[in-house]
């Protein structure tokens, strides 16, 4: 199944802040040449239209008004002069069919060193998808495969990197779950993420959580297929930021690779990972429900006989039940040069043939 990005509730980048009170300026894509006829590309129309919102010193929106518009990869980035820049989006954004056009970029739609932006989806989005990566055709109420050749050069359907103050509620992304390297949500060097009553359905990590994310929420998201939720992989370089405070909640994992992850390289880093706080939890036939792995190592390149630096610590596992599709419900291969500390299992119980592994 080609992969589709359906943000059927609302899909909120949104922060308070005092600049509310002044009048905002409305910058509408079509004034600056966007066709809503799903044909003709509308990315440059897109940029401009940010570009002002951006450069606006007022608060300022910018409105999508009903209809596709074909977009090809774009990076909505900052600073801005303001910290209220809201997007109402009452249309549909489509990926082109060939993959070519977008490239090897890594994603597909930016947003980067933002503060401050609300993006909001109208109802129309629940009729008319959107296609998240690219080589599909999105119709009501369907989504038409065109083929998986076109995952392999993508990565990542939405980016958050360098951002503060970011909320998501109700996203939903669809991908094949054989599709490689097509994560959900990505989070890196960014504070005060919120993702909430979203369905992630991909060939990697539902959310991946890189160096850098400070005080992330992660609440009521269903996970299923993917490679689960996962905290790394950390460490790939000496000198990377940590991560700390974060609470994942509420989760289903439904035919995952992973439930519930910690990864790191097995190389040496001064990187970390603490304060993590993993929450009600349901695991429906996980291969690793629970699993903290500091030897990660794709390949057997860059790290062989190496140890991993990453300190990983005060990390609790608290009301996570289900059934595991392995014998090895739970798996801690923390690092022998650091080795973790603060692990706390509180009613865990995961069950393998009916049998209860963990309590």
């Amino acid at each position: 199944m080609a992969p589709v990005l359906n943000l059927s509730l609302s899909f909120l980048f949104f922060v308070f802040h005092s600049a509310l009170a002044a009048p905002a300026v409305t910058y509408n894509v079509a004034n600056f040449g966007a066709k809503p006829d799903g044909k003709t590309e509308s990315t440059k129309a897109f940029l401009n239209a940010w570009a002002n919102a951006c450069g606006s010193t007022r608060p300022a929106s910018i409105y999508v008004p009903r209809g596709r518009f074909l977009l090809r990869n774009a990076a909505f980035t900052g600073p801005c002069k303001n910290n209220a820049i809201s997007v109402q989006i009452d249309g549909t954004l489509v990926a082109p069919s060939d993959y070519r056009v977008i490239g090897k970029t890594a994603n597909w739609l930016l947003f980067q060193r933002v503060n401050g932006v609300s993006i909001e989806v109208g109802s129309l989005m629940d009729e008319a998808p959107v296609c998240g990566l690219v080589r599909c055709q999105a119709r009501i109420a369907q989504v038409e495969p065109r083929g998986l050749t076109s995952l392999n050069s993508q990565m990542f359907h939405i980016v958050v990197n360098g951002c503060r103050d970011v909320k998501m509620q109700g996203i939903k992304v669809i991908a094949a779950g054989n599709s490689p390297n097509t994560d959900g949500i990505h989070v890196q060097l960014s504070t005060g993420v919120t993702i909430l009553k979203s369905k992630i359905r991909t060939g990697d990590d539902c959310v991946s959580i890189g160096p850098g994310t400070t005080n992330l929420w992660i609440e009521n998201v269903a996970c299923g297929p993917g490679h689960g939720i996962s905290i790394g992989s950390l460490g790939k370089d000496m000198q990377e930021q940590g991560v700390q405070n974060v609470t994942v909640k509420t989760i289903t994992f439904t035919n995952t690779q992973n439930g519930l992850r910690i990864k790191s390289w097995g190389r040496a880093s001064n990187e970390f990972a603490k304060n993590i706080l993993f929450q009600h939890a349901v695991m429906f036939n996980v291969q690793n429900p629970i699993v903290i792995d500091q030897n990660y190592c794709p390949s057997n390149k860059g790290c062989p006989g190496q140890v991993s630096g990453v300190k990983v610590s005060n990390v609790i596992y608290q009301d996570v039940h289900g059934s595991s599709a392995t014998q090895v419900a739970v798996k801690f291969d923390c690092s022998p040069k650091f080795p973790c500390s603060g692990i706390r299992l509180e009613n865990v119980k995961l069950t393998y043939k009916n049998l209860a592994r963990f309590m």
